[in-house]
């Protein structure tokens, strides 16, 4: 048995106070990774803390500045399925339905998304090293069957990647993370949030012991006009990406006057580069511009022995996503992208 203490918080502060006094008190929300890592013994927990009575993080709401603030403690589920957010942030929408099943949806909370830990076989194997779950005991996956592993960002550490949907379009939409903890209030960019894995693997993220999400900004623009997600897996359904791609494009005509472009699956975090957005700015939405926008997200690129594929995938992923956001109708089963 993992045997922990449990207690119910109301507020933020109290949440944050109940966390105090050992880094191994833990938020529980929708459970659905946290309680897995108990049961595999991937993690221990003195306390567990449950942060759903706190009302005020469990809705969605328009900002003054024409965006919309997504509760942490809403689900995935909740945040789909919102008219606003299939309205004016189908990007997101799809995002989030293409993870997971409609069961975990239900469940699991976008604060908890956020803050979900790798798949990597490794990490959930007590007996390997892994330096995610023990730091300095070795990546087992370097040498090993690194199938789902990273291509882009990874180190001599760790070559684990983040499994979620979700944020890879609100990396790609450029959201905003609210953030409270015993210091007080703080924002961080979507970029900024979480982290490569450097000599730190065992760190995901820059949320500080203490802190808790209290929200999701999303800007005004959701690229509702031209806008695709695209997930690449080995089964058509419940099953993390190998690749995926979120875009949404700003087009005036058939000119590019913005473009976001974020993969999943390939990172220890959504990956995002500007210098492949900004090549597209003022250029003709074609194939061959795509193409060379792909050069340049996957550049300095490295495969291991049975992730290689990654590479040449990510390629087409890109290729193929920038078509079909030109027109998102392509996305039914059967149609055809087309400029």
């Amino acid at each position: 048995m993992n045997n922990f203490a449990y207690a119910k918080a109301t507020d933020v502060n109290q949440a944050s106070a109940q966390l105090n006094g050992s880094t191994q008190n833990k938020i529980v929300a929708g459970g659905t990774n946290i309680n897995d890592l108990l049961k595999y013994f991937v993690t221990q927990a003195d306390k567990l803390v449950d942060i759903n009575p706190i009302i005020d993080n469990h809705t969605i709401t328009q900002l003054d500045n024409g965006g919309v603030r997504l509760g942490a403690l809403v689900t995935n589920a909740d945040t789909a399925y919102h008219p606003i957010i299939e309205r004016d942030y189908p990007l997101l929408s799809k995002a989030i339905l293409a993870g997971a099943s409609a069961q975990i949806r239900n469940m699991a909370t976008n604060g908890g998304n956020l803050n979900q830990r790798t798949r990597c076989y490794y990490f959930y194997d007590v007996n390997t090293p892994c330096n995610k779950r023990e730091p300095g005991s070795g990546c087992s996956a370097i040498k090993g069957y690194n199938r789902i592993h990273a291509i882009l960002g990874q180190s001599e550490s760790c070559i684990a990647v983040f499994p979620s949907d979700m944020c890879v379009a609100l990396a790609a939409l450029g959201a905003t993370v609210n953030i409270t903890g015993p210091d007080g209030d703080r924002i961080l960019a979507f970029a900024d949030y979480h982290r490569l894995p450097g000599d730190t693997p065992h760190i995901d993220n820059n949320l500080k012991h203490g802190e808790i999400i209290t929200g999701i900004d999303l800007p005004a623009k959701g690229f509702e006009k031209n806008y695709s997600y695209l997930k690449l897996r080995d089964r058509a359904s419940y099953s993390f990406a190998l690749v995926s791609v979120a875009i949404g494009f700003d087009l005036d005509g058939t000119i590019i006057s913005e473009a976001r472009i974020a993969l999943g699956g390939v990172a220890h975090k959504p990956w995002r580069v500007s210098e492949a957005e900004d090549f597209l700015k003022r250029k003709k939405a074609t194939r061959e511009n795509f193409a060379a926008a792909a050069d340049i997200i996957l550049q300095g690129a490295v495969g291991y022995e049975h992730n290689n594929f990654k590479i040449p995938l990510a390629k087409r992923a890109i290729i193929r996503n920038c078509m079909m956001a030109l027109n998102p109708e392509s996305q039914r089963p059967g149609a055809q992208p087309s400029l």
